[in-house]
């Protein structure tokens, strides 16, 4: 398993418009094979401050989102919202190893 932390901040005056389209990223996502999770977390410290947590089966699994429709309209309209690149960390799952788990 693999396990994405994507760290995303948003202008000023886009927050509304990026929920509504990470929201639509989203519900697609979790419908695709080899998707655990897919988390979208906003800041309350600073509501411009995104976290996106997402579990995937296997690189296999990244490849083939990045690839989806819903995902390249996604990354294409975010994109003029975002007040700096969008920074994405690989993780390696420790535990829970178990598919049940997730």
């Amino acid at each position: 398993m693999l396990v994405y932390v994507v760290k995303v901040k948003v202008k000023e005056g886009k927050i509304e418009e990026f929920k509504e389209a990470t929201v639509r990223n989203h519900r697609a996502t979790v419908q695709e094979t080899g998707n655990y999770r897919f988390d979208v977390l906003q800041s309350k410290e600073d509501p411009t401050s995104f976290t996106l947590y997402e579990v995937y089966e296997s690189e296999e699994a990244v490849q083939a989102h990045k690839e989806t429709e819903h995902y390249l309209e996604w990354r294409e309209r975010v994109a003029d919202m975002m007040a700096q690149p969008r920074e994405g960390i690989k993780h390696e799952v420790i535990a829970p190893q178990e598919k049940a788990q997730w």
